[in-house]
This record gives structure tokens, C-alpha cells and sequence, in this order.
């Protein structure tokens, strides 16, 4: 009997690895539940043409936290986050583009391979795509905004590379990411200008 079960718990645990391993995407290295799974079934959708496509590898790597220290200085966490991200890049295949990310520690970066700085403008991916939604402020939870980001800067990611070689994919999901980026630009520069504004109204006043 007590043989009989254990090969029945071997046998889930067989097809459990199986089903997981068969289900997993190959460019998602970590989401620590922060991604949902439709939009890692798309990353990974993406990431395959990409690399079929493209020859270049597209990888994400989210995490919650990466448990920095609360006595380290902000010297202590770059060095300890670009020590963390050099770990990450051992096992990368080149060419690639790395995006990471860790919530809690307020932290998103692009890291690219050597061929692919020259076609790979870091500020705009992060800038336009990925930073505006994770600091909108709306009801969306972080879970959602975090998801949204990734994906939408993991899009942006490959159809810059396949916009450099006049390649459309067809797993593109369009230029609509950037729509909430440009909005968002408007919205700091309205909010920078309006800012300017009211204080020369205020110094005009006090001069009368």
C-alpha cells in the first residue's frame, strides 16, 4: 500500500513538471506573481517571432522586492542591484535585451547586449512605455500596472528592433503603448507649466 502511493505521488509530480515546464515561457525569467498570465502568454508570443524573426532574445525579469537592505545608502543599492542584474545576464543568449524590474524598490531598467546599443534607445522604452503606467495614478492595483508596463515595454522592445530591420511582426501589439506615455508627458509638462505660472502671478502680486 504504502508503495502504491508513493509511486502515485511520483506520478503527479512527474506530470506536474511536465505541465509546468510545457506551459512556461522561455523569456519570462522570473514574474513573482506580478504578471499576468494572458500577458506572459503574449510575452512569450512575442518573444518567440522576435527570435525567430529578429535573432535577438527578449527577456523579463520581475521581481516584488530584490530584499535590499533599509541601512544601505543609495550607493550600497546601485551596487547591489547592478551585482544582482550581472548574475541575471550569465545565462543570457546573445543578442538580448533584459527588462527588469522590482516594485517595491522602485527600480526598472534595460539592459542590452553590445550589437544591440545602437538600436535600442534605453530612455525611450523606459520613458515612453513603461514608466508612464506604473506611475499613473488610477484605481488599477500594482499587480495591474506592473503587468501592463512590462508588457507594453516588452512590445515597444521588439518592434524597435523589428522597425530596424524593416520587419513587421505579426504579434505586434501596435503603437497604442505609447499613446499613454505621450499622455502622461503632457500631463507633468501641463502640470511643470502651470506650476511656472502660478508662481510668477504669485511674485507679480506681492510686487503690487
Amino acid at each position: 500500500m504504502v508503495t502504491f502511493k508513493s509511486l502515485k505521488v511520483a506520478v503527479f509530480l512527474l506530470l506536474l513538471f511536465l505541465f509546468t515546464n510545457l506551459n512556461a515561457s522561455n523569456f519570462v525569467l522570473s514574474d513573482d506573481g506580478l504578471i499576468d498570465p494572458r500577458a506572459i502568454t503574449k510575452i512569450n508570443e512575442i518573444g518567440t517571432e522576435a527570435k525567430e524573426k529578429l535573432s535577438v532574445n527578449i527577456y523579463v525579469y520581475a521581481k516584488k522586492s530584490l530584499n535590499l537592505q533599509e541601512n544601505y545608502t543609495i550607493q550600497d543599492k546601485i551596487k547591489y542591484i547592478k551585482n544582482y542584474e550581472s548574475e541575471i545576464e550569465k545565462s543570457l543568449v546573445k543578442p538580448y535585451v533584459l527588462l527588469t524590474m522590482s516594485v517595491e524598490d522602485t527600480h526598472v531598467n534595460l539592459i542590452v547586449s553590445s550589437k544591440m546599443k545602437e538600436v535600442i534607445d534605453k530612455n525611450d522604452i523606459l520613458n515612453g512605455y513603461v514608466v508612464p503606467l506604473l506611475a499613473s495614478k488610477d484605481k488599477n492595483s500594482t499587480f495591474a500596472k506592473a503587468s501592463a508596463a512590462i508588457l507594453n515595454g516588452y512590445a515597444a522592445i521588439a518592434d524597435t528592433v523589428a522597425d530596424s530591420k524593416n520587419i513587421k511582426l505579426e504579434s505586434s501589439i501596435g503603437s497604442s503603448g505609447k499613446v499613454a506615455g505621450t499622455i502622461w508627458k503632457v500631463f507633468m509638462y501641463s502640470l511643470v507649466l502651470v506650476g511656472l505660472l502660478l508662481y510668477t502671478f504669485a511674485v507679480l502680486r506681492r510686487k503690487k
